[in-house]
């Protein structure tokens, strides 16, 4: 019998997406000279398109040669930090929060998240989620050598909750290392493969496969229903 659920964050209850939108405009805005450099609606266009493109690594400094801005290592650190630190101005999709609403009356939820702690407090307090969560773990604040997929996070969960492995589920997009932490704890595994997702790669290996797979997150609680 299922009793627990826990949730990922980014891609997962939101599209994640929109939330590198808001970062790209706070830093474009962050910048913008209007005496010296091009507008901010032009230096997020060329974020976006450096991002759009698949370039993650290094959005800024490609972005900012392509305009002719100067940039060192002080400023792209300085850049970083704003991206970090903005409040986003991101959503709680109306399918994700039917969900939450409907599961929270039936089960214990959990929130389990990896990340810079400053960003993934600030989105959850933009996508006004606390209040359906019983546990939030965000992974930073135990070292970052316990990032998923390490299982400590997913251990303090249990452990808080005080529930047994075998009646819990984990929900999430990202397939490359989501999974092999609840797997080998015993959960049930469903990934969430939102059209939007950023992260697209396959399991690294068999045991870190989800048990599941949905495309809507509107089908889980029907699944829940079977398990």
């Amino acid at each position: 019998m299922i009793t627990t659920v826990i949730f990922d964050m980014d891609d997962t209850l939101y599209d994640e997406v929109e939330y590198c939108k808001s970062g790209f405009r706070a830093v474009a805005e962050f910048i913008e000279n209007p005496a010296k450099t091009p507008s901010a609606e032009h230096i997020f266009n060329a974020f976006w398109a450096q991002f759009t493109a698949g370039n993650r690594a290094k959005v800024f400094n490609t972005a900012l040669e392509q305009l002719g801005i100067n940039c060192d290592k002080d400023f792209i650190i300085e850049m970083v930090k704003v991206y970090r630190n903005h409040e986003p101005q991101i959503t709680l999709p109306e399918d994700s929060r039917d969900v939450l609403e409907q599961l929270s009356k039936k089960y214990k939820l959990a929130l389990l998240t990896d990340g810079f702690l400053p960003a993934q407090q600030l989105k959850v307090q933009a996508l006004k989620i606390e209040k359906y969560f019983e546990c939030i773990v965000y992974t930073e604040q135990l070292g970052r050598e316990f990032w998923k997929p390490s299982p400590v996070g997913f251990e303090k969960i249990i452990k808080n909750l005080n529930v047994k492995s075998q009646t819990v589920v984990y929900v999430a997009d990202n397939a490359k290392k989501d999974f092999i932490a609840p797997n080998k704890l015993g959960f049930f595994s469903i990934q969430l493969t939102r059209p939007g997702r950023i992260h697209t790669a396959p399991p690294p290996a068999p045991d870190g496969k989800p048990n599941h797979v949905i495309n809507k997150i509107i089908k889980l609680p029907e699944l829940l229903e079977k398990l």
